[in-house]
Protein backbone atom coordinates (compact mmCIF):
# COMPACT_ATOMS: atom_id res chain seq x y z
CA UNK A 1 0.00 0.00 0.00
CA UNK A 2 2.97 2.81 0.90
CA UNK A 3 5.80 1.05 -0.79
CA UNK A 4 6.29 4.00 -3.00
CA UNK A 5 5.48 6.76 -0.55
CA UNK A 6 6.42 5.66 3.27
CA UNK A 7 3.90 7.73 5.20
CA UNK A 8 6.26 7.44 8.30
CA UNK A 9 9.19 9.87 6.34
CA UNK A 10 6.71 12.66 6.73
CA UNK A 11 8.44 13.28 10.58
CA UNK A 12 5.21 12.60 12.60
CA UNK A 13 5.57 10.14 15.50
CA UNK A 14 5.04 6.16 14.42
CA UNK A 15 4.57 3.87 16.75
CA UNK A 16 6.04 0.45 15.92
CA UNK A 17 5.91 -3.29 18.41
CA UNK A 18 8.15 -4.35 20.75
CA UNK A 19 10.32 -6.73 21.93
CA UNK A 20 8.24 -9.53 20.02
CA UNK A 21 10.78 -12.76 21.17
CA UNK A 22 11.33 -12.30 24.44
CA UNK A 23 7.77 -11.12 24.74
CA UNK A 24 6.48 -14.71 23.66
CA UNK A 25 9.34 -16.48 25.38
CA UNK A 26 9.26 -15.01 29.08
CA UNK A 27 5.31 -13.94 29.06
CA UNK A 28 4.12 -16.21 26.45
CA UNK A 29 5.80 -19.74 27.32
CA UNK A 30 6.79 -20.30 24.29
CA UNK A 31 10.09 -22.13 23.13
CA UNK A 32 10.92 -20.38 20.35
CA UNK A 33 14.34 -22.63 18.76
CA UNK A 34 17.18 -20.30 17.71
CA UNK A 35 14.41 -17.15 19.26
CA UNK A 36 12.87 -18.19 15.73
CA UNK A 37 9.50 -16.12 16.60
CA UNK A 38 8.45 -17.49 12.38
CA UNK A 39 7.85 -21.13 13.93
CA UNK A 40 4.53 -19.28 14.96
CA UNK A 41 2.80 -19.47 11.95
CA UNK A 42 2.54 -23.33 11.93
CA UNK A 43 1.21 -23.66 15.01
CA UNK A 44 -2.02 -22.91 15.89
CA UNK A 45 -1.62 -21.13 19.22
CA UNK A 46 1.64 -19.66 18.34
CA UNK A 47 -0.62 -17.78 15.64
CA UNK A 48 -3.30 -16.52 17.97
CA UNK A 49 -0.23 -15.49 20.10
CA UNK A 50 1.49 -13.34 17.25
CA UNK A 51 -2.12 -11.87 16.31
CA UNK A 52 -3.01 -11.11 19.93
CA UNK A 53 0.78 -9.65 20.52
CA UNK A 54 0.42 -7.30 17.16
CA UNK A 55 -3.18 -6.18 17.38
CA UNK A 56 -2.08 -4.94 21.08
CA UNK A 57 -0.36 -2.81 19.54
CA UNK A 58 -2.09 -1.04 16.89
CA UNK A 59 -4.87 -0.72 19.78
CA UNK A 60 -1.81 1.84 21.11
CA UNK A 61 -1.92 3.43 17.81
CA UNK A 62 -5.56 3.68 17.45
CA UNK A 63 -6.22 4.89 20.51
CA UNK A 64 -3.54 7.75 19.85
CA UNK A 65 -4.43 8.95 16.22
CA UNK A 66 -0.94 7.70 14.88
CA UNK A 67 0.59 5.42 12.40
CA UNK A 68 1.88 2.40 13.74
CA UNK A 69 4.76 -0.01 12.18
CA UNK A 70 4.15 -3.85 12.16
CA UNK A 71 7.19 -5.77 11.61
CA UNK A 72 7.01 -9.35 9.97
CA UNK A 73 8.33 -12.43 12.73
CA UNK A 74 11.30 -13.32 10.10
CA UNK A 75 14.33 -11.78 11.74
CA UNK A 76 15.51 -15.48 11.76
CA UNK A 77 13.41 -16.56 8.67
CA UNK A 78 16.38 -16.62 6.54
CA UNK A 79 18.92 -19.14 4.97
CA UNK A 80 21.75 -20.24 7.68
CA UNK A 81 19.28 -19.62 10.71
CA UNK A 82 16.58 -22.03 8.81
CA UNK A 83 18.56 -24.62 8.18
CA UNK A 84 19.65 -24.67 11.64
CA UNK A 85 16.37 -25.70 12.70
CA UNK A 86 15.02 -27.77 10.08
CA UNK A 87 13.45 -24.91 7.42
CA UNK A 88 14.75 -25.80 3.35
CA UNK A 89 14.49 -23.00 1.01
CA UNK A 90 10.90 -24.09 0.11
CA UNK A 91 9.74 -23.73 3.74
CA UNK A 92 11.24 -20.83 4.04
CA UNK A 93 9.58 -19.04 1.28
CA UNK A 94 6.24 -20.06 2.62
CA UNK A 95 7.06 -19.23 5.69
CA UNK A 96 7.77 -15.72 4.97
CA UNK A 97 5.01 -15.28 3.02
CA UNK A 98 2.62 -16.92 5.92
CA UNK A 99 4.13 -14.23 8.24
CA UNK A 100 3.46 -11.12 5.86
CA UNK A 101 0.18 -12.81 5.68
CA UNK A 102 -0.39 -12.92 9.10
CA UNK A 103 0.10 -9.25 9.48
CA UNK A 104 -2.20 -8.45 6.22
CA UNK A 105 -5.20 -9.71 7.71
CA UNK A 106 -4.65 -7.81 11.44
CA UNK A 107 -4.20 -4.93 9.01
CA UNK A 108 -7.46 -5.32 7.38
CA UNK A 109 -9.11 -5.67 10.75
CA UNK A 110 -8.26 -1.88 11.55
CA UNK A 111 -9.00 -0.65 7.92
CA UNK A 112 -12.48 1.17 8.98
CA UNK A 113 -11.06 2.34 12.39
CA UNK A 114 -7.12 3.52 12.25
CA UNK A 115 -7.54 7.15 10.85
CA UNK A 116 -3.67 6.91 10.67
CA UNK A 117 -1.71 4.37 8.32
CA UNK A 118 -0.41 0.84 9.33
CA UNK A 119 2.50 0.25 7.57
CA UNK A 120 3.49 -3.58 6.93
CA UNK A 121 7.49 -4.19 7.21
CA UNK A 122 9.30 -7.49 6.35
CA UNK A 123 11.91 -7.66 9.23
CA UNK A 124 15.50 -9.00 8.37
CA UNK A 125 17.99 -10.03 10.67
CA UNK A 126 22.03 -10.35 10.90
CA UNK A 127 23.30 -13.29 9.07
CA UNK A 128 25.53 -14.30 12.07
CA UNK A 129 25.10 -14.09 15.87
CA UNK A 130 24.05 -10.58 16.48
CA UNK A 131 25.60 -9.84 19.94
CA UNK A 132 28.99 -11.77 18.86
CA UNK A 133 29.48 -11.81 14.95
CA UNK A 134 32.06 -14.52 14.98
CA UNK A 135 32.64 -14.13 11.17
CA UNK A 136 32.09 -11.29 9.18
CA UNK A 137 31.00 -10.76 5.15
CA UNK A 138 31.96 -8.91 2.71
CA UNK A 139 29.40 -6.34 0.80
CA UNK A 140 29.07 -9.18 -2.26
CA UNK A 141 28.19 -11.71 0.28
CA UNK A 142 26.70 -9.82 2.10
CA UNK A 143 24.15 -8.97 -0.68
CA UNK A 144 23.80 -12.24 -2.86
CA UNK A 145 22.63 -14.16 1.06
CA UNK A 146 20.01 -11.68 2.27
CA UNK A 147 18.82 -10.99 -2.13
CA UNK A 148 16.97 -14.56 -1.48
CA UNK A 149 14.95 -14.01 1.64
CA UNK A 150 14.53 -9.88 0.80
CA UNK A 151 13.32 -11.06 -2.63
CA UNK A 152 10.42 -13.59 -1.21
CA UNK A 153 9.50 -10.31 0.57
CA UNK A 154 9.42 -8.11 -1.85
CA UNK A 155 6.83 -10.14 -3.89
CA UNK A 156 4.59 -9.76 -0.56
CA UNK A 157 2.12 -6.85 1.03
CA UNK A 158 5.72 -5.48 2.69
CA UNK A 159 5.93 -1.95 2.23
CA UNK A 160 9.48 -1.92 2.93
CA UNK A 161 12.37 -4.45 4.50
CA UNK A 162 13.55 -3.22 7.76
CA UNK A 163 17.48 -5.31 8.69
CA UNK A 164 17.59 -5.16 12.66
CA UNK A 165 20.69 -5.68 14.91
CA UNK A 166 23.02 -5.15 12.40
CA UNK A 167 26.40 -5.03 13.61
CA UNK A 168 28.78 -4.25 10.72
CA UNK A 169 28.92 -1.44 8.09
CA UNK A 170 29.22 -4.21 5.03
CA UNK A 171 26.28 -6.40 6.32
CA UNK A 172 23.68 -3.64 5.60
CA UNK A 173 25.60 -2.14 2.07
CA UNK A 174 24.44 -5.94 1.21
CA UNK A 175 21.65 -5.30 2.47
CA UNK A 176 20.26 -2.20 1.33
CA UNK A 177 21.74 -3.54 -2.26
CA UNK A 178 19.46 -6.33 -2.07
CA UNK A 179 16.85 -4.15 -1.52
CA UNK A 180 17.28 -2.44 -4.20
CA UNK A 181 17.44 -4.92 -6.54
CA UNK A 182 14.36 -6.19 -5.00
CA UNK A 183 12.61 -2.60 -5.80
CA UNK A 184 11.69 -2.37 -2.40
CA UNK A 185 12.73 -0.03 0.34
CA UNK A 186 14.94 -0.96 3.10
CA UNK A 187 15.40 0.54 6.38
CA UNK A 188 18.82 -0.31 8.63
CA UNK A 189 18.94 -0.71 12.33
CA UNK A 190 22.19 -1.08 13.89
CA UNK A 191 23.03 -2.66 17.28
CA UNK A 192 25.43 -0.84 19.73
CA UNK A 193 27.14 -2.11 22.80
CA UNK A 194 27.29 -0.56 26.17
CA UNK A 195 29.76 2.19 25.39
CA UNK A 196 27.74 3.20 21.82
CA UNK A 197 29.61 1.67 19.32
CA UNK A 198 28.97 -1.11 17.01
CA UNK A 199 30.42 -4.72 18.05
CA UNK A 200 33.02 -4.39 15.81
CA UNK A 201 33.86 -0.87 17.41
CA UNK A 202 32.63 1.22 14.77
CA UNK A 203 30.73 4.63 15.67
CA UNK A 204 27.05 5.02 14.65
CA UNK A 205 28.22 8.30 12.64
CA UNK A 206 30.75 5.93 10.84
CA UNK A 207 28.43 3.37 10.12
CA UNK A 208 25.53 5.25 8.66
CA UNK A 209 28.35 7.27 6.72
CA UNK A 210 29.75 4.54 5.33
CA UNK A 211 26.62 2.86 3.97
CA UNK A 212 25.59 6.15 2.84
CA UNK A 213 28.60 6.22 0.61
CA UNK A 214 28.22 2.60 -0.52
CA UNK A 215 25.16 3.12 -1.37
CA UNK A 216 24.51 6.62 -2.62
CA UNK A 217 22.35 6.81 0.78
CA UNK A 218 20.76 3.91 -0.25
CA UNK A 219 18.71 3.14 3.19
CA UNK A 220 14.94 5.18 3.70
CA UNK A 221 15.42 5.82 7.16
CA UNK A 222 18.48 4.43 10.17
CA UNK A 223 17.63 3.40 13.57
CA UNK A 224 19.22 1.98 16.60
CA UNK A 225 17.76 -1.56 18.27
CA UNK A 226 18.29 -4.17 21.07
CA UNK A 227 20.72 -1.34 23.22
CA UNK A 228 19.33 0.59 25.95
CA UNK A 229 18.90 4.05 26.15
CA UNK A 230 22.16 4.93 28.19
CA UNK A 231 24.43 2.71 26.25
CA UNK A 232 23.90 4.93 22.75
CA UNK A 233 22.65 7.98 23.59
CA UNK A 234 26.01 10.13 24.11
CA UNK A 235 26.81 8.30 20.74
CA UNK A 236 24.04 9.53 18.79
CA UNK A 237 25.04 11.29 15.57
CA UNK A 238 23.99 14.86 15.29
CA UNK A 239 23.95 17.07 11.99
CA UNK A 240 23.40 15.25 8.97
CA UNK A 241 24.17 12.28 9.58
CA UNK A 242 22.14 12.34 12.85
CA UNK A 243 19.16 13.33 10.71
CA UNK A 244 19.26 10.06 8.78
CA UNK A 245 18.51 8.19 12.23
CA UNK A 246 14.51 7.93 12.54
CA UNK A 247 13.98 5.06 14.57
CA UNK A 248 14.49 3.46 18.12
CA UNK A 249 13.53 0.32 19.40
CA UNK A 250 15.46 -0.11 22.64
CA UNK A 251 16.38 -2.62 25.45
CA UNK A 252 14.05 -2.51 28.82
CA UNK A 253 17.04 -3.52 30.34
CA UNK A 254 20.57 -1.83 30.90
CA UNK A 255 22.55 -5.00 30.82
CA UNK A 256 25.63 -5.58 28.26
CA UNK A 257 24.74 -8.06 25.44
CA UNK A 258 26.59 -10.46 26.84
CA UNK A 259 24.99 -10.09 30.23
CA UNK A 260 21.38 -10.62 28.36
CA UNK A 261 22.62 -13.79 27.02
CA UNK A 262 23.31 -15.67 30.08
CA UNK A 263 20.67 -14.23 31.78
CA UNK A 264 17.83 -16.84 32.99
CA UNK A 265 14.32 -14.25 33.88
CA UNK A 266 13.59 -11.56 31.91
CA UNK A 267 14.57 -8.10 32.49
CA UNK A 268 11.32 -5.84 31.45
CA UNK A 269 13.08 -2.78 33.04
CA UNK A 270 10.77 0.50 34.10
CA UNK A 271 8.47 1.32 31.13
CA UNK A 272 7.72 4.54 32.67
CA UNK A 273 11.65 5.24 32.99
CA UNK A 274 12.09 3.82 29.69
CA UNK A 275 9.83 6.08 28.22
CA UNK A 276 11.17 9.26 29.57
CA UNK A 277 14.32 8.28 28.20
CA UNK A 278 12.29 8.41 25.00
CA UNK A 279 11.38 11.62 25.49
CA UNK A 280 14.48 13.12 26.44
CA UNK A 281 15.94 11.51 23.02
CA UNK A 282 13.53 13.28 21.20
CA UNK A 283 14.17 16.86 22.55
CA UNK A 284 17.74 16.05 21.90
CA UNK A 285 17.55 14.59 18.24
CA UNK A 286 13.99 15.23 16.98
CA UNK A 287 14.68 13.56 13.58
CA UNK A 288 13.55 10.15 15.77
CA UNK A 289 9.93 9.80 15.53
CA UNK A 290 9.38 5.67 14.90
CA UNK A 291 9.31 4.49 18.33
CA UNK A 292 9.21 1.01 20.10
CA UNK A 293 10.87 -1.57 21.63
CA UNK A 294 13.29 -4.45 21.44
CA UNK A 295 14.63 -7.26 24.53
CA UNK A 296 12.35 -7.18 27.54
CA UNK A 297 9.85 -4.87 26.17
CA UNK A 298 6.01 -5.50 25.82
CA UNK A 299 2.56 -3.39 24.75
CA UNK A 300 3.35 -1.78 28.39
CA UNK A 301 6.06 -0.07 27.27
CA UNK A 302 4.85 1.22 24.16
CA UNK A 303 1.82 2.53 25.97
CA UNK A 304 3.60 3.97 28.21
CA UNK A 305 6.17 5.73 25.52
CA UNK A 306 2.54 6.75 23.54
CA UNK A 307 1.53 8.06 27.09
CA UNK A 308 4.33 10.01 27.09
CA UNK A 309 5.43 11.43 23.60
CA UNK A 310 2.20 11.92 21.92
CA UNK A 311 0.79 14.30 24.04
CA UNK A 312 3.88 16.62 23.38
CA UNK A 313 3.04 17.12 19.81
CA UNK A 314 -1.02 17.44 20.14
CA UNK A 315 -1.79 13.74 19.27
CA UNK A 316 -5.90 13.29 21.35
Amino acid sequence: MYRTALPQLDGEVFLTDSGLETDLTFNGGFDLPEFAAFVLVDDTRGLAALEAYYRRHVDIAVQHGCGVILEAPTWRASRDWGARIGYPAAELRRVNQSAVDLLSGVLSGYLDSASSPVVVSGCIGPRADAYRPAERMGEDEAEDYHSEQIEILAATDVDLVHAMTITYAAEAIGITRAAAGAGVPAAISFTTETEGRLPDGTSLADAVAAVDAATGAGPVYYGINCAHPSHFEPALPSGAVGARVRSVRANASRMSHAELDESPVLDAGDPVELAADYLRLRAQHPSISILGGCCGTDARHVQAIADVVLPVIGAR
